[in-house]
């Protein structure tokens, strides 16, 4: 078995990759398994290393050192085979996919903890040829979370401005877009605001519109937000980011299913675990028992709700 990490240079806007060889090769002292730090190059690097790390056949456990982007890419990688298994270990900005668990997300950076960990199987999206494990979505919130690195470029605007800015641009565009939706028996046409699927709880930094799902359950947690006036939408956004999206029926419809296929009249931006896609067309999967994920030794204990059925 080698054990891999995975480290991103421009995650959290640090470099650690010092920081993580060291702690690693602290950590083999006492183990005798081979391990590597791989430092990526650009974007995909990390699928395209774990892709020729697992050709051999041999066990690998991946470890993703950055943020949501990084595991995104590992689990790219990891997805669909048997001998690869793939833990975050949250340095980035988001690390929405942690959230999920609690206060044991806290386990995701014990060095000790992940190695001691064990695997279990979850689900995955997929997502026009890619792979994804908490969210998927499309519409403005997509939209805003792909320009808001443009804004932070900006002298003076920093990170939270960034995103302010991001808001204000994207409104001023417009909040709805026309899709064409289709799920299980539901299809509708017509301007929605956004379209988010759920396989895990959080994204944008914080967002859980659906506190109840479940990684492993074989199920989609699915919103679709009608076009809203700009006063509603600002009332509509505390709940949705809080999971009670429910409240709202006349404005959100939930569904739970396996595919959603949306059409645009034109490329719109598709956000994949914080990593953005362009296409006019969106055809989402469940792929249900896709990736073997490796869970830290003493995680439980803090969970506020079971993210997975142990």
């Amino acid at each position: 078995m080698k054990h891999l990490f995975i480290v991103n240079p421009i995650a959290g806007g640090h470099d650690s990759t010092p920081e993580i060889r060291s702690a690693v090769q602290n950590a083999f002292q006492t183990r005798s398994e081979p391990w590597e730090v791989y430092v990526t190059a650009g974007p995909m690097d990390a699928t395209k290393k774990i892709i020729t790390e697992a050709s051999t056949g041999e066990e690998l456990r991946i470890y993703a050192c950055g943020g949501d982007g990084t595991f995104n890419e590992c689990v790219g990688g990891a997805a669909m085979r048997s001998n690869v298994s793939v833990c975050p270990y949250p340095i980035g900005t988001g690390n929405d996919f942690c959230r999920s668990f609690g206060d044991d997300a806290a386990l995701f950076r014990d060095l000790d903890a992940i190695l001691d960990g064990t695997t279990h199987v979850i689900d995955l999206i997929s997502c026009n040829g890619r792979y994804g494990a908490g969210i998927c979505s499309v519409g403005i919130d997509a939209r805003v979370g792909t320009n808001v690195h443009r804004y932070s470029k900006i002298p003076l605007v920093g990170k939270k401005g960034a995103y302010i800015v991001s808001v204000v641009a994207e409104v001023f565009k417009g909040i709805a877009t026309q899709m064409h939706i289709r799920s299980g028996s539901t299809e509708v046409s017509g301007k929605y605001s956004l379209v988010c699927v759920c396989n895990g709880r959080y994204y944008g930094g914080g967002f859980n519109p659906s506190p109840d799902a479940k990684l492993d359950d074989g199920l989609l947690d699915i919103y679709i937000v009608k076009r809203v006036s700009l006063p509603t939408l600002a009332r509509l956004i505390g709940d949705y980011a809080k999971g009670k999206a429910d409240l709202h029926p006349e404005y959100i419809t939930h569904l739970r299913g396996t595919d959603v296929y949306i059409d645009f009249d034109e490329e719109n931006v598709i956000n994949l675990d914080g990593e953005a896609m362009h296409s006019a067309t969106v055809n989402m999967h469940l792929i249900p028992e896709a990736l073997n994920l490796i869970l830290p030794k003493g995680l439980g204990s803090g969970a506020e709700i079971p993210p997975i059925t142990l």
